[in-house]
């Protein structure tokens, strides 16, 4: 491994650092380094400090990326590890994914101290989540139900339960079991009743397009079945020019050689949804992730795209 210490930027927030701290461990293994190699640099990013507000009326993706994407940008750091689900399809320019971790766990949890699942929930029972993503796809589940808004990290919106601002919440579970609180899930909700966001549970390592030496030090962390699934997704996402402001949802899954996609986009109130699948060799998984969307986009899913914006 080169001699330099490699500079790893990540958020601060328990669930970010758990993804920096697992990234520095896999190089760790790879490379046989001490974890005097790597430094862990801490930014606070636009979407940590805008907590008096929805972040859909601030803005588009990026909000949880922009101020590492500049220190990547600036060569402060070398690394930057994210939730793939919080960046911009579009990165800035001279950037790249280097690589895509191992995806964990793609369903939301169902998490409430007195009911099971969305299901048994009591009519008119309040359920709190700041995805318009979820949201669409509880009122598409249980019309009946109230939704409000649930910012902050998972500590927080699982303190919010607690102290009786909703009867349930929904996180993912794989932000869950990367911080060792799996056993705070009441029921995993199955990807047929709640498709997950795009690149939901897949961890990645953004760099310099121009630093070989960082490409070549992360490429053995690299999974191409989950790299493969993320692509067609986030191409998915990218021609339905998606946002915080509009819920869509999309999953790619592996079988063999062949790639099965399915994208959803909703209303935000779960009333219109519009559905497509599609599959195909997953080595096309970006072609397929296209097709899907103008196929989306033929069935009528623009008009309410349109309204989002």
């Amino acid at each position: 491994m080169q001699a330099r210490i490699l500079r790893i930027g990540t958020r601060g927030s328990p669930l970010a650092l758990a993804q920096a701290h697992e990234v520095r461990g896999r190089l760790m293994q790879a490379h046989r380094a001490p974890e005097e190699a790597f430094e862990i640099r801490i930014y606070k990013t636009t979407g940590d400090m805008i907590l008096d507000r929805p972040l859909a009326e601030v803005g588009g993706k990026g909000l949880f990326t922009k101020e590492i994407e500049e220190a990547l940008l600036s060569r402060e750091i070398d690394l930057a590890v994210h939730s793939m689900k919080d960046m911009q399809t579009l990165l800035p320019d001279g950037l790249g994914i280097g690589a895509v971790l191992e995806r964990e766990d793609v369903r939301d949890a169902f998490i409430s101290l007195a009911h099971r699942s969305v299901a048994e929930l009591p009519k008119g029972a309040v359920v709190g989540t700041s995805s318009l993503r979820r949201q669409a796809q509880v009122k598409r589940l249980r019309p009946d139900l109230q939704v409000v808004g649930f910012r902050g990290n998972v500590q927080t919106r699982l303190k919010k339960l607690a102290d009786g601002v909703a009867d349930a919440t929904m996180l993912a579970c794989a932000g869950l079991k990367r911080l060792g609180m799996a056993d705070r899930i009441t029921s995993p909700i199955e990807t047929g009743d709640m498709l997950p966001a795009v690149a939901q549970g897949a961890i990645a390592i953004e760099i310099r397009l121009d630093d070989e030496d960082a490409a070549n030090l992360i490429a053995p962390l690299n999974h191409q079945p989950t790299a493969f699934c993320v692509t067609a997704e986030r191409a998915f996402l990218t021609r339905l020019e998606g946002s915080c402001r509009t819920p869509i949802a999309g999953l790619a899954e592996l079988d063999g050689d062949t790639l099965a996609f399915r994208g959803m986009t909703f209303s935000p109130d779960g009333a219109e949804c519009f559905e497509i699948a599609r599959s195909g060799p997953a080595a096309d998984a970006h072609r397929l992730g296209l097709e899907a969307a103008d196929a989306i986009l033929k069935l009528g899913a623009h008009a309410h795209l349109e309204r989002a914006q």
